[in-house]
């Protein structure tokens, strides 16, 4: 029973949070962009982790520099640019598609073409080359392996 309790509490559980009370803005629809945007802003010490679930120091100075930019008037866009501009691309949990990132959103697809035409033209050759040495056995192989069998 107690199991099951805690199998349950488990499964309702919300994620904490690291935005710290005195972080919240007093504007709710101020609050509520500001942790739209931090989604998609990284942490710099966490690597794969939204600023708001980071509980690092660099991540609650990412917050509070979206937060005071909101609340000088910036839009969402001057608000992530500016980050950008300070903290430079990585910042993005999904950077752009565009400039030198370019090259990397196509690699990915690109490499998967070039192996698949690879592995193509090999299974390709080697089915041809088993189907050219593929030859009958000649009437004194035969009968050399007919004795060999019997043995």
């Amino acid at each position: 029973m107690i199991r099951a309790l805690s199998l349950a509490l488990a499964l309702i559980a919300t994620p904490v949070l690291a935005v710290q009370p005195d972080e919240v803005l007093s504007d709710p629809a101020l609050e509520t962009r500001a942790r739209t945007l931090s989604k998609d802003l990284r942490c710099l010490v966490c690597r794969n982790e939204n600023i708001d679930d980071s509980n690092a120091e660099l991540a609650r100075d990412l917050r509070l520099l979206l937060r005071e930019r909101l609340v000088e008037g910036d839009s969402d866009e001057a608000a992530i640019a500016y980050i950008v501009d300070r903290y430079g691309e990585y910042v993005l949990l999904n950077p752009t598609s565009k400039g030198a990132n370019l090259i990397l959103w196509i690699a990915g697809p690109l490499m998967l073409l070039v192996g698949g035409a690879v592995a193509g033209s090999y299974l390709r050759r080697r089915r041809a080359g088993n189907e050219s040495t593929s030859e009958m056995l000649s009437p004194e192989e035969e009968k050399r392996l007919a004795e060999i069998l019997k043995k």
